[in-house]
């Protein structure tokens, strides 16, 4: 796109903690998108690193450029949701971009997602794609939806209203998605009561408008160690796993029927569990009264309970698990050829 008449301002929310190893490569896929109607606003959260002074460098060298750039520097770490939440007060655009300082922007990806933006209609507030998984050298390990040997989809992920299915399970790319503003200023932005931010952003946007699924590869997620959804299997005292809980609570006042009763009991269930094999007990108890609430609490949920109850650990068979799961993991086979789905990417991007 060569003018930005009659395009709408995109604006690309970064924010960036301790990210030092990957923000200018995450900064500068913002700066070459084939869109040009965007705003750029960097917000580092206190990061301990050298992240703010190649953040301010980044700046200087890129003075000229026809993207208006605003920085955040905060003095001290005021978490995801706070951070993200001071940067869209600065923000003027039409849709949003949340953009974590160690993933990609393709450098179509705006481009496509205006195009795609402007064939639904306005029950649409949110849209995702695709992404490729990278590690912590860039390398792509496999994308975030399993596909085939021809690279097509193996399963489409659910599009329209999908409340039902989002409150049952995540399975949306974050980092991928295009958020209209007035969904963000109607839920008065992320909740910064949470430690974490998509789950609760999911459950409250979704029971007012729809989101729609775009079937092309447009951002680069990276897989660190240390990711912030690591932090589920944190043990003891973990602020995810609370914030999860916050949300179901919130989930379940606004439910309207019995499957979706279900569905969330199915979402309580999981954390249950996972809150008992990392010895949170105190928060399974909690999720222990949701089910009852939702008439969901079962013969295996109590005994559960009673062994959390005298803090009866398995955490030795969940560790021995997770291990053997991430063994797995760390070698699963990519099932289509990288190069064949990078050519077929960029082959939708030309159209």
């Amino acid at each position: 796109m060569k003018s930005t008449k009659n395009q709408p301002l995109v604006s690309i929310i970064c924010l960036c903690y301790n990210h030092e190893k990957y923000v200018l490569e995450a900064l500068n896929s913002v700066l070459n998108q084939s869109y040009l109607n965007l705003e750029l606003i960097i917000v580092d959260d206190a990061s301990s690193d050298q992240s703010p002074i190649l953040i301010q460098n980044f700046i200087q060298n890129n003075s000229f450029t026809k993207v208006p750039i605003q920085t955040l520097l905060l003095s001290k770490n005021e978490g995801n949701c706070r951070a993200f939440n001071l940067g869209f007060q600065k923000s003027k655009g039409d849709y949003i971009i949340d953009l974590a300082a160690d993933d990609i922007l393709h450098s179509n990806r705006i481009e496509r997602q205006i195009q795609f933006f402007k064939t639904l209609n306005k029950n649409y507030g949110v849209i995702f794609s695709d992404a490729f998984l990278i590690d912590l050298y860039g390398k792509i390990t496999h994308n975030f939806y399993p596909r085939n040997s021809q690279g097509n989809l193996k399963t489409i992920p659910p599009s329209g209203d999908i409340y039902q299915h989002i409150i049952r399970q995540s399975y949306i790319c974050s980092p991928t998605m295009m958020i209209r503003r007035n969904v963000l200023e109607e839920l008065n932005g992320y909740d910064e009561t949470l430690s974490y931010e998509d789950y609760d952003f999911w459950v409250r946007s979704s029971r007012r408008y729809w989101y729609g699924f775009q079937d092309e590869i447009l951002t680069s997620k990276r897989i660190l160690r240390h990711s912030h959804s690591k932090s589920f299997y944190r043990k003891r005292q973990n602020p995810h796993l609370l914030s999860t809980l916050m949300v179901h609570q919130k989930a379940l006042e606004l439910n309207q029927n019995k499957a979706e009763n279900q569905a969330l009991a199915f979402s309580i269930r999981y954390h249950f569990r996972l809150a008992f094999y990392t010895q949170n007990y105190e928060i399974m108890s909690l999720f222990a009264d949701l089910l009852q609430d939702l008439s969901q609490f079962h013969l295996i949920e109590r005994i559960y309970k009673e062994l959390g109850k005298h803090q009866i650990s398995v955490a030795w068979g969940y560790d021995f698990y997770q291990q053997i799961r991430n063994y797995f993991k760390k070698y699963r086979k990519i099932t289509f050829p990288i190069s064949q789905l990078k050519r077929k990417t960029e082959s939708i991007m030309t159209l």
